[in-house]
């Protein structure tokens, strides 16, 4: 687990990983993107709800992100949300969901720190994580036709390793699927994710909203082939992970 620590700020707080920080302490100045960029140690990235900017840290190199809404929640207020406390503002309970993650070995990006700003009642909210290096998207490499049944089975096996571990993600999509440079898959984007029971019903919806996401992007346009060469081949291994998790915690309950 990270060494978690929290500063109140003049309109706020900020949650920080005191060992990841390198004996920095983040102030506001880390989470305004034009502060890294006026030291040319930043850039930024368009796509989702406001995009990213990738920084340079005195952690390292990071991808900061300012929340926003989405939908129709997004005509009232752009990035306000009701305060209902520190704990429960967006970008304080995803650093502790993605600390938790990291603890039990899932693949995500490590939280490095997090903040919101409060004016009366509501806030607005950004987190800084560790920037996976040398990755692209699912949704990248459908793109480029870079989709293959080994690929396939990798991102399979790696969400059944989330939903074995209880991890939901609220919004699985091909854009927060990422692939490194050697194949290793990892999730990000946790943002109203949770921990819990693992059951068939979140964990069907979960795999319906990734689908709905590659028709979206006309998955199977793109790759006329695009359910044999990769969808059944992840469900397939995306089934046998779930099963395979399922055994290992059986034999673990019956050796105690």
């Amino acid at each position: 687990m990270s060494e978690a620590q929290v500063q109140s700020t003049a309109t706020g707080a900020i949650l920080f990983d005191a060992a990841a920080c390198n004996g920095a302490r983040p102030d506001d100045a880390w989470f305004d993107p034009s502060y890294w960029a006026g030291r040319g140690l930043a850039q930024t990235r368009s796509g989702g709800r406001g995009g990213v900017a990738f920084v340079e840290t005195p952690a390292g190199a990071c991808v900061l992100r300012h929340y926003h809404r989405g939908g129709l929640a997004a005509r009232v207020s752009a990035d306000h949300y009701l305060w209902t406390g520190a704990r429960r503002t967006r970008a304080f309970r995803e650093f502790h969901l993605l600390d938790e993650l990291l603890a039990s070995g899932l693949p995500v990006p490590a939280p490095v720190a997090a903040r919101y700003t409060r004016k009366g009642m509501h806030y607005r909210a950004d987190l800084i994580m560790r920037r996976i290096p040398w990755v692209e998207t699912v949704a990248e490499r459908l793109a480029r036709g870079a989709l293959d049944p080994i690929l396939a089975k990798r991102v399979g096996a790696t969400i059944a390793q989330f939903h074995s571990a209880g991890a939901c993600h609220a919004d699985l999509n091909a854009h927060n699927i990422l692939v490194d440079e050697n194949g290793v898959v990892s999730l990000i984007d946790f943002d109203r994710g949770s921990l819990r029971k693992p059951a068939l019903a979140w964990q069907q919806s979960n795999l319906a909203r990734l689908r709905r996401s590659f028709d979206k992007l006309g998955a199977q346009k793109t790759l006329a082939d695009f359910d044999a060469r990769f969808w059944h081949p992840m469900l397939a291994a995306y089934h046998a992970g779930l099963a395979r998790d399922e055994a290992g915690f059986a034999r673990r309950g019956a050796a105690r």
